[in-house]
């Protein structure tokens, strides 16, 4: 889309307050309502060292673990729209390593809702010594937490076992999958896996090196590892599992501009997407996870779970998801409105890292309230 939009006063101010706080360098937001940008505006500065580049609308992020609903959640709608497998298939019936007696009967519905039983995190490229044909041996044999659908608990080698199931499925690379099915499909010029070097000046950067996760690996495995990122990780994925795994992974790896964020997200309204049935778009707004923890529909979390970053602005079947880095995107099924929100703010911040749920709550609130006023206008 071209964006013909204008800053919102509220909202920039809200974020320039939290730059000036030192919660994330740079932010840039994008509200779209039916399919037409309303509010965006760019803040701060994209890269701080090793020297300042100032944020734009045409930045690109690291979306982190937006890559799970944005790909992996919309290729796997894609499968279930065809009839080509369904939620309740189970993983073992295309993952050979998941024939275990306490994981065969775990379903695809339960990895795109964080059921399952898997832990949450492990750093695979420790456990797995560097190859990556080991990962899914790895993963299928990591004890569950808990019985399979009986709790939400979120979970990065869920995803990333959907990411292996795509490609076993297709016989085909994630990254592939997803230039042809999305990137080309909806004509997207600055999203992709794996950015070229020439890019990198229009890329916000992340951390200097991996601390997060070297101080979280210390406390889960005592071998040690060499191969840990020293540099600012600038232009490149910061999530270490999804670097280890070539960069395109099922829960991280996805750069992109607000704008193409949006239109990812546009894709998931039955009114507007260019690549699902309105009844698939249907499950993205319903809770299949009724009493538990959070309430999770198809690879996005609902606004209906307490305390989610949606905030009470949102109606309570809003679907989201957001990011390590800094990243969110959030849907209003209703009126057809997409709210993304990306900073950095891994870059140049001492740990820990800020956690700002709080604002984006009040993002949403801020920008609710401005579309308000714009309609009545």
């Amino acid at each position: 889309m071209v964006l013909k939009s204008q800053p919102e006063p509220n909202i920039s101010a809200l974020l320039d307050s939290r730059i000036d706080a030192g919660d994330f360098p740079s932010a840039v937001y994008l509200i779209v309502e039916r399919g037409h940008p309303v509010f965006a505006d760019a803040l701060g500065h994209a890269v701080v060292e090793p020297y300042r580049i100032t944020a734009s609308l045409q930045t690109i992020y690291d979306l982190a673990s937006l890559t799970k609903p944005l790909i992996t959640g919309l290729l796997f709608a894609r499968r279930l729209d065809a009839g080509e497998l369904t939620l309740d298939s189970t993983v073992a019936h295309y993952l050979p390593e998941f024939e275990r007696a306490d994981k065969q009967m775990i379903t695809v519905r339960q990895l795109l809702t964080h059921t399952s039983g898997l832990p949450a995190w492990q750093p695979l490229y420790i456990i797995a010594e560097g190859k990556r044909d080991r990962v899914l041996s790895v993963i299928a044999a990591e004890e569950l937490e808990y019985q399979p659908g009986t709790r939400v608990v979120y979970s990065d080698l869920g995803f990333i076992t959907l990411g292996f199931l795509l490609e076993r499925f297709t016989g085909r690379p994630m990254s592939e999958l997803a230039r042809f099915e999305i990137f080309e499909a909806l004509r997207l010029q600055s999203t992709f896996f794996n950015p070229e070097i020439a890019r990198q000046t229009g890329i916000a950067a992340c951390e200097t090196g991996n601390a997060y996760e070297r101080a979280t690996s210390r406390e889960m495995v005592t071998s040690d590892y060499a191969k840990w990122r020293e540099d600012l990780i600038w232009g490149e994925v910061h999530d270490g599992n999804a670097h280890f795994l070539g960069g395109a992974a099922g829960h991280a790896g996805l750069f992109s501009t607000a704008d193409e964020t949006a239109r990812i997200a546009a894709q998931f309204l039955s009114a507007q997407s260019e690549i699902l049935s309105p009844r698939i778009c249907e499950l993205f707004r319903t809770n299949i996870t009724e009493g538990l923890e959070e309430a999770r529909s198809v690879a996005w979390q609902l606004a209906a779970t307490p305390e989610s970053a949606a905030g009470a602005a949102l109606p309570s079947d809003s679907y989201g998801h957001s990011g390590f880095t800094g990243t969110s995107c959030w849907i209003d099924p209703h009126r057809e409105r997409v709210f993304v929100l990306l900073t950095n703010r891994t870059h140049l911040r001492a740990l820990p890292f800020v956690n700002i749920n709080s604002v984006r709550r009040e993002f949403h609130r801020l920008a609710a309230a401005a579309l308000e006023t714009e309609t009545a206008a």
